[in-house]
């Protein structure tokens, strides 16, 4: 069962770069990893990318009065990083909300959460990123689009954005 405190987080589908920015003095993103490779299964389903097609994947620890309270894991299709969306492979310690939320014909799709297992992929990345696993892992997903171009973005609250 979600407790009310991550409940909020999850289902508030405005920008969570606005959120942080207004609940922290210090904003931050910090870039962990930017690489091209194979989404994950469930990620290329939703994506429609073939088997093995490779992504710009991107990884960043979204950071509030230097503590991480975010990690947020972006899988970006090599044919949706061309016209508006050009630059979006070049953000380094920009944040990717800020663009996306920026324009208005940017759709997004509903916001879907659950409760990620230790063993989840991305459960793995938290951990190796943050030198730890946290006890419990909150996650929520949601596709970006603009014409055809898509993009993944998934978001782990982290326990700290509580304290």
């Amino acid at each position: 069962m979600m407790s009310g405190t991550y409940r909020k987080w999850l289902i508030d589908d405005g920008s969570l770069t606005a959120r942080l920015k207004a609940r922290y003095a210090d904003f931050g993103v910090k870039p962990v990893l930017l690489k091209n490779a194979s989404a994950f299964t469930d990620e290329s389903a939703l994506l429609f990318l073939k088997a093995n097609q490779h992504a710009l994947i991107r990884e960043v620890i979204l950071m509030g009065n230097t503590q991480p309270v975010v990690f947020a894991h972006s899988v970006l299709p090599r044919s949706s990083l061309r016209g508006a969306w050009y630059s979006l492979g070049k953000l380094g310690n920009k944040p990717l909300g800020a663009i996306l939320f920026a324009n208005p014909k940017v759709k997004r799709t509903p916001l879907a959460y659950k409760k990620l297992p230790r063993q989840h992929p991305i459960s793995m990345r938290v951990a190796e990123h943050l030198k730890r696993s946290p006890k419990v892992m909150w996650a929520r997903r949601s596709t970006f689009s603009l014409g055809c171009a898509r993009i993944l973005v998934t978001e782990v609250f982290l326990d700290q954005l509580f304290h």
